[in-house]
């Protein structure tokens, strides 16, 4: 099988290359960057990549390839809510329109998180860009969709690129696992996860927290 990965700079992105070259049943991996990764191996392809509103240049890549894990994203307290907005969902749907053009087949895992809101009306940004996004991902009727909400999420290695205020929790998560076991994942589970669902294509589209941490078992 042969698999894309965005947001492989990433704290998850990273994770699922490294869970992917460790799966003997993925046989290529293309990382779509805006930089160099620091993970290097014979399975890796990368593509340096800088207008994620547009990938057109990409078609080739789309129509080689069996599915793409969306990783793509950035904490809302990095960036303004028009950034947040544009990174979440512009660049989301840009990717998911052009996949319908070039490739229809392809199977797309977008990695929303655990309280996106459909209703769009939450007064928290990431809830609402991210229940926007799931939304207009299921108005395109691609033919294999999934989404997955993950909760608290437990970096099991370090990250340059996680933001600050992510970086100042993770001393206090063997606590927060201790007390919510059901809202923590860490990247490790969440990436056997992601590509436990792109591989078997199950027939449930939408995957919570702990049905996420129970496939992560089965890879």
């Amino acid at each position: 099988m042969k698999i894309i990965v965005t947001g492989a700079t990433g704290m998850v992105g990273a994770e699922v290359i490294r869970q992917a070259i460790l799966d003997k049943d993925i046989e290529e991996i293309t990382a779509i960057v805006r930089k160099p990764l620091d993970i290097h191996h014979p399975k890796i392809k990368t593509i340096l990549h800088q207008n994620f509103s547009d990938y057109s240049s990409l078609s080739n890549v789309f129509k080689n390839n069996d599915a793409l894990i969306w990783c793509l994203g950035i904490s809302q307290s990095q960036v303004s809510k028009e950034k947040y907005n544009e990174i979440t969902f512009d660049y989301t749907l840009a990717v998911a329109n052009e996949i319908q053009k070039i490739n229809p087949s392809l199977t797309f895992l977008f990695l929303s998180g655990e309280g996106a809101d459909r209703t769009e009306k939450s007064k928290t940004i990431f809830a609402r860009v991210k229940g926007k996004a799931e939304n207009a991902l299921i108005k395109l009727e691609m033919k294999h969709l999934y989404i997955a909400r993950p909760g608290g999420i437990k970096p099991i290695h370090k990250n340059p690129n996680t933001a600050f205020i992510y970086k100042l929790l993770i001393p206090f998560f063997p606590l927060l696992e201790l007390l919510f076991p059901t809202k923590m994942i860490n990247s490790v589970q969440l990436a056997k996860a992601m590509l436990n669902i792109v591989k078997t294509k199950p027939q449930e589209q939408l995957w919570y927290n702990m049905d996420l941490k129970n496939l992560s078992k089965k890879l």
